[in-house]
């Protein structure tokens, strides 16, 4: 939003993505390149009539999806949460949706309120790899030792140090998850 638009509202959407159809969720140099944050940015900048600039509570790589993903942007009004909704979705391809819309408190932030954050993978063992949900699984033509994974994942369990993970200019308060 320009330093002109007066910030009077605050609208929280939860969003839902193919992540084939995307180079991840963050704006790219790059306006070529398909974004789920480009794309949502336009559509809602058309609802608003102002730029629309969106924060999420987390971004995700080139081909991973999102589902329940939080996002807010600050607008100077409020065309309701079926406008937000049902209007966005009529800008944007069915690969990207607007689940819900809802107007927020100013102190509200996607990221910083979050309470948590969930991923789910999914491998599936088969011989023959499925047509319908290859790009939204993990195929192995073995079959899985099930009792191997779960005595390794043992090891992950508990409280654990991502220091090694974190990018240098890294804004998270702690290398612990919460």
């Amino acid at each position: 939003m320009s330093d002109e638009t007066p910030v009077l509202h605050r609208i929280a959407l939860g969003v839902e993505y193919d992540g084939a159809a995307f180079h991840g969720w963050q704006q790219q140099g790059s306006p070529i390149l398909p974004t789920v944050q480009a794309r949502l940015e336009v559509a809602l900048t058309q609802i608003a009539g102002h730029p629309v600039k969106l924060i999420c509570a987390g971004r995700t790589d080139t081909g991973v999806h999102g589902t329940g993903q939080v996002v807010h942007f600050d607008c100077a009004v409020d065309r309701g949460e079926k406008a937000w909704r049902r209007g966005g979705n009529s800008l944007l391809p069915p690969s990207l949706r607007i689940s819900w819309a809802k107007r927020m408190p100013v102190d509200f932030h996607a990221r910083f309120s979050a309470l948590s954050r969930r991923y789910l993978y999914v491998i599936y063992d088969d011989p023959v790899e499925p047509a319908l949900l290859a790009r939204h699984l993990a195929h192995t033509r073995e079959t899985l030792d099930i009792d191997a994974m779960h005595a390794a994942g043992q090891f992950i369990l508990g409280e654990q140090d991502f220091s090694s993970f974190r990018a240098a200019g890294c804004q998270s308060r702690t290398p612990f998850p919460m």
